[in-house]
């Protein structure tokens, strides 16, 4: 039975990378014009960087996200639907496949009101959603919001000198339903009743912190070359299957043997090796392209509870099919067209013979792409890169073994043949898939916080899985493709010692323990307090860390300790790793249980915010943004502040909110780790 997967390459394409750099290319301007007659005009102009473009209304459907503005407020009736103003372009897009209409420079957007009660002043919400585009990224669709008051000529005298004095001096203080993001003067030594929705701390400033000791470079190493590695190992195992092996004598055979001219075959057989790795790299171009919409999106994509399910469902989806029980392929209409495309011959002809291998072989290499996918989308801040490192490693491989054995034909005499040895290989990957599944299953309970995956569930799954791939190897059991009378190789048997050494491995992670063990896990496994021994509402390592800033102030003036805001994340794998990794060190430890408040602040904390709590926050220029969750509030929080917007970040304060030194992100060494944080604490001991 076969499937045309095209939800599975849809999703793979909509999961794109994290944008660490906060882009926004839009400015607007919210004015209300009085038209007489009782009748009034909002008016949103917005100032377009140059490149950049914002969709028309108008927008047909299924071609990006129009452009709404809504009105609305105490004692206004709308008159009509909002206009648009500006120079508007239309232009057919080949991703859309159909005419898009934007507005680039300059736009301005229109909603003619009266108000009910001529006599009474009207209290006026301007709404605008809408996306930003380039030539190469469109950012995530956002939406702003504006307020104004319209007060009716002589329904109120003319405020005096010292009322509108007040008055000016009211309107530099946060209303009590939003939170602004806008500097201000107010200390925070005076603030011993911090409002918390006030996120945008007046003395908290990244470029002037007290000291520069203990840190370097605050930004995150993406390690491209493990990425590069991992997809070379995963195009090494790719060969090994039933889907690619076979076509490796033929091809090599095709280009040596099937010409009059051996240099020229050996030429055409290299260049058919350098179109294998170009198309696998050009698999993550479309990545790079919508890159931007993942500054704030991806976020949202690799931490969404139901996409981590979906995810969960194709990786076991993977492992059914390399069991045997299905394949996954591309259209047929694809591998035939590609395939008629070769008759161009010469250069052209040799491109689609590459092309044609990788779409016929997807049976099998599709599951291994879509795991080093997901890896790259839990695995760093930039996933667009990595993607193109990973896919880069995959491609070299190929193109390295068709090439050298281009090069030297006679190496095929020292290929194995092919035989049942290839299905075993496709079993084993089918192993691996489900072990990688319950990853994701694991993430989206973490993130829904229903804890119901414990550590200890979790390894038990793995010893499970780790136990079916040794018996299986040692031939207790089959699967479809498999002989009937296998017979156990050497290597069989010693991968299944390495699976049975493995389960021995795991078997110590179900040992109740304070300290975490199986760190070769870390970053997979739930956290340590996510037990059947411990309760996840306590910390790790015997920590209760703060998860409110706020509270975290209090504590600290109270103990006369410095504070480390701990930026992190349910689905943040690197804040595993610094939790099991470095925090559990015996020079580490105890400096965060004795010396510091630990405030943990979750970014992507889903549970929504009570509605008194629920606020808005004023980026500005009379923008507001709504802030739901407690993700939300973290989030912004971090931006505001810090300027930054991944996890792990490490910040060491004072009790009064000024940076000791400058904030760390990342995954690091312990003895950078523990740097940052002994310059901090003595700093903070020695001048408090």
């Amino acid at each position: 039975m076969k499937f045309k997967n095209w939800f599975l390459l849809i999703l793979l394409f909509l999961a794109t990378g994290i944008n660490a750099q906060i882009k926004n290319p839009v400015k607007f301007k919210f004015t209300i014009n009085e038209l007489g007659d009782n009748q009034y005009e909002a008016v949103l102009n917005a100032t377009i960087e140059n490149g950049w473009h914002i969709y028309s209304k108008d927008l047909p459907e299924d071609t990006g996200i129009p452009t709404d503005y809504k009105v609305s407020g105490k004692n206004i009736e709308l008159i009509g639907k909002f206009t648009e103003t500006g120079k508007k372009h239309e232009e057919f897009s080949e991703a859309f496949g159909g005419k898009i209409v934007y507005y680039s420079n300059a736009a301005g957007f229109k909603q003619k009101f009266k108000l009910k009660d001529g006599t009474k002043p009207g209290d006026v919400v301007a709404e605008i959603t809408y996306q930003t585009c380039d030539d190469r990224v469109c950012l995530a669709p956002n939406t702003v919001e504006f307020n104004k008051q319209v007060t009716p000529k002589g329904t109120a005298e003319p405020a005096k000198a010292d009322e509108k004095a007040e008055a000016a001096k009211d309107s530099l203080q946060p209303s009590p339903d939003t939170i602004s993001v806008v500097e201000t003067t107010a200390p925070l030594a005076k603030a011993a009743a911090l409002d918390p929705k006030q996120l945008k701390i007046s003395s908290i400033d990244i470029k002037n912190p007290l000291t520069d000791c203990g840190t370097g470079s605050s930004k995150i190493n993406e390690n491209y070359w493990t990425y590069l590695l991992l997809g070379f190992i995963g195009g090494l195992i790719a060969l090994l299957t039933p889907c690619v092996f076979p076509m490796i004598p033929l091809t090599v055979s095709f280009f040596t043997k099937g010409n009059k001219n051996p240099a020229k075959g050996k030429r055409d057989a290299l260049i058919y090796g350098f179109f294998i790795l170009l198309i696998f790299v050009l698999l993550s171009v479309p990545f790079h392209l919508i890159d931007g919409i993942a500054g704030n999106i991806f976020n949202e994509i690799s931490t969404n509870v139901w996409l981590n399910i979906a995810f969960f469902i194709i990786f076991i989806f993977f492992a059914g099919s390399f069991f045997g029980y299905y394949d996954i392929t591309l259209p047929s209409s694809i591998a035939n067209k590609s395939s008629k495309a070769e008759e161009a011959g010469g250069i052209i002809g040799i491109f689609f013979m590459a092309l044609t291998l990788v779409i016929v072989s997807f049976s099998c290499t599709g599951p291994i792409l879509g795991s080093l996918l997901g890896s790259a989308i839990t695995g760093s801040a930039n996933v667009p890169m990595l993607l193109t490192f990973a896919l880069g490693g995959f491609g070299l491989a190929w193109a390295i073994v068709f090439g050298l054995l281009a090069l030297f034909p006679q190496a095929l005499q020292s290929l194995p043949k092919s035989g049942g040895w290839m299905n075993t290989v496709k079993v084993v990957l089918g192993f691996v898939e489900l072990a990688l599944a319950l990853k994701f299953l694991s993430k989206a309970d973490l993130v829904s916080k229903t804890f119901l995956i414990k550590r200890e569930l979790f390894i038990g799954i793995w010893i499970i899985v780790a136990i079916g791939l040794a018996v299986y190897l040692f031939g207790l059991i089959r699967f479809p493709h498999d002989d009937k009378k296998p017979k156990i190789s050497i290597t069989r048997k010693v991968l299944g010692i390495l699976g049975i050494g493995f389960v021995i491995y795991l078997i110590q992670g179900l040992i109740p323990s304070d300290r975490p063990k199986l760190q070769l896990l870390s970053g997979i496994l739930p956290p340590l307090n996510v037990s059947y021994f411990h309760d996840e509402k306590d910390g790790i390592l015997g920590m209760h860390p703060e998860h409110d800033f706020f509270k975290a102030i209090e504590i600290a003036k109270k103990e006369d300790k410095p504070i480390l805001i701990d930026f992190t994340g349910y689905g943040c794998e690197n804040c595993r790793k610094m939790e099991e990794f470095v925090w559990s060190q015996e020079d580490i430890l105890p400096i965060l249980q004795n010396d510091v408040v630990l405030a943990s602040l979750y970014v992507d904390d889903k549970e929504e915010l009570p509605e008194e709590q629920k606020t808005k926050i004023d980026l500005g220029d009379g923008q507001m943004k709504k802030v739901q969750t407690i993700g939300d509030r973290w989030s912004l929080f971090q931006t505001a502040n810090f300027n930054n917007n991944s996890q792990p970040h490490y910040v060491l304060l004072t009790p009064d909110g000024k940076v000791i030194n400058t904030p760390v992100s990342g995954y690091m060494e312990k003895e950078k780790f523990k740097k940052f944080l002994e310059c901090g604490v003595n700093y903070y001991k020695q001048n408090k």
